[in-house]
């Protein structure tokens, strides 16, 4: 086999998207309570974990080859990838397991702060077998809505280039659902406490999300003028999209804020993955104006019915996803001169074909989502006790903190062992104590 320069922008494209699953760890991370923080961290881990076994044993035999009635590729046909070997196959494999990776993990933000780890990690594997399999091979892998499928025939062929509907709206959907069935977190727009808890952990994972996002909307570009169109409407959307957030957010709440700034760029990136390689750097501006003011008030609506999205993956990714893709019907070029949006001249044809792959992915996902969350609620239980919940899914779920302000504050780092003086009249075992029993909840809970 000879390695060309594709094979080696592919490869790294794979690894940037690789990358970003960390990334969004850290951005879910800071979104979070100190005392859930590690769990977030976690959700995200084990789903690469989890998936990227999935993806060689059988994920990625789903979604390629011949298919079963057009909605799910043979698992066995290539179980294990064992027939890829000695292929540039191989290279595309792994490249398309990273996206299934961040898919799931997208959707953990919306039960935050009280799911338990063993029901999510049953969760994500199933999940991606009945849910984003059978939506990639549909629209990526030669099924359904793929060239010469089906549903193309009836309703014109979808465009969905880096996974609108196959990442972003399945994983929304997915969220809304699950976030029905785990219920409220206890004291749900009340308590403060839910408040993002490090805004800089916010900014750097948006950052590293941006970065990785070149990677997830360019690493399938076949030609350098097609992946020179993808890295500008992959700067451009998002860029604009955190503008027009901060000034809807300066408008409706008085000031813009970090969280603010990092969730517009995140709205601009989910809206532009799946027409990246199909409108205007103009048109891509103006996606990101409407995607950044839509979803800043998307997110508030969360509140208004009581939906405890609690990282606001349904507004952000539910919202951007369907504006996005939708808008392929309005703005998508001519392709060849043919087609196109309508505001080209295009006709209905195009927005026909992408609310069509709307209809059917929020169908399969919500359907699905909603089936496993109440068999694993059923069984085993998707959220931690009250207490725990209290005390902080990290200390209840992982045994481990990620801060550790009581045994700083106690002195536990001292190499010599020894514990400090204690302040005369106080207790002492309330100087070292560092669990959340004592003298170090008070403090953990500053920072909750």
């Amino acid at each position: 086999m000879e390695i060309t320069a594709q094979h080696v922008w592919l490869m790294i494209a794979a690894a940037m998207v690789l990358l970003m699953t960390p990334g969004l760890g850290l951005f879910y991370g800071g979104m979070t309570r100190a005392k859930a923080a590690l769990n977030m961290i976690m959700m995200s881990f084990i789903s690469a974990g989890i998936v990227g076994v999935v993806w060689v044993l059988w994920g990625y035999s789903m979604t390629t080859g011949e298919g079963v009635l057009g909605i799910f590729g043979n698992p066995f046909a290539n179980f294990g990838l064992q027939n890829l070997m000695g292929s540039p196959d191989l290279i595309k494999a792994g490249f398309s397991a990273t996206f299934a990776i961040i898919t799931v993990a997208l959707i953990s933000g919306a039960i935050a702060d009280r799911a338990k780890f063993s029901a999510w990690a049953l969760f994500v594997p199933l999940w991606i077998t009945l849910v984003y399999c059978p939506l990639a091979y549909m629209i990526w892998g030669g099924g359904l809505m793929s060239a010469g499928g089906a549903m193309t025939a009836v309703f014109g062929q979808v465009i969905d280039f880096a996974g609108g509907a196959v990442v972003e709206i399945s994983s929304g959907t997915a969220a809304l659902v699950l976030a029905l069935v785990v219920g409220q977190r206890h004291g749900f727009a009340k308590d403060p406490s839910h408040r993002p808890h490090n805004v800089p952990f916010i900014m750097l994972g948006a950052a590293i999300l941006w970065f990785g996002w070149f990677g997830f909307n360019g690493g399938a570009a076949t030609t350098a003028e097609q992946a020179g169109l993808i890295w500008i409407n992959t700067l451009v959307t998002p860029a604009a999209a955190m503008l027009s957030w901060l000034i809807t957010e300066k408008v409706r709440h008085g000031h813009p804020t970090s969280l603010g700034a990092a969730s517009g760029v995140v709205a601009g990136l989910v809206a532009i993955t799946p027409s990246c390689a199909n409108i205007s750097p103009v048109a891509a501006i103006g996606l990101g104006l409407v995607a950044g003011a839509a979803c800043c008030i998307f997110v508030d609506l969360k509140y208004r019915f009581g939906l405890d999205d609690s990282l606001d993956v349904v507004g952000v990714h539910l919202g951007a996803g369907l504006i996005g893709t939708l808008a392929l019907g309005f703005i998508a070029l001519p392709a060849d001169g043919q087609g196109g949006g309508l505001f080209y001249g295009g006709g209905t044809q195009q927005l026909v074909a992408q609310s069509a792959a709307v209809v059917v992915t929020v169908l399969l996902s919500g359907i699905v989502t909603l089936i496993l969350g109440r068999a694993i609620h059923r069984f085993i239980g998707f959220r931690v006790s009250h207490e725990a919940e209290m005390a902080g899914v990290d200390l209840a779920e992982h045994a481990e903190t990620a801060y550790s302000f009581g045994e700083m504050f106690a002195g536990h780092f001292n190499p010599l062992g020894h514990r400090p003086p204690v302040a005369s009249g106080a207790p002492a075992d309330t100087a070292v104590e560092g669990s959340p029993r004592s003298a170090g909840r008070a403090k953990e809970d500053t920072f909750a």
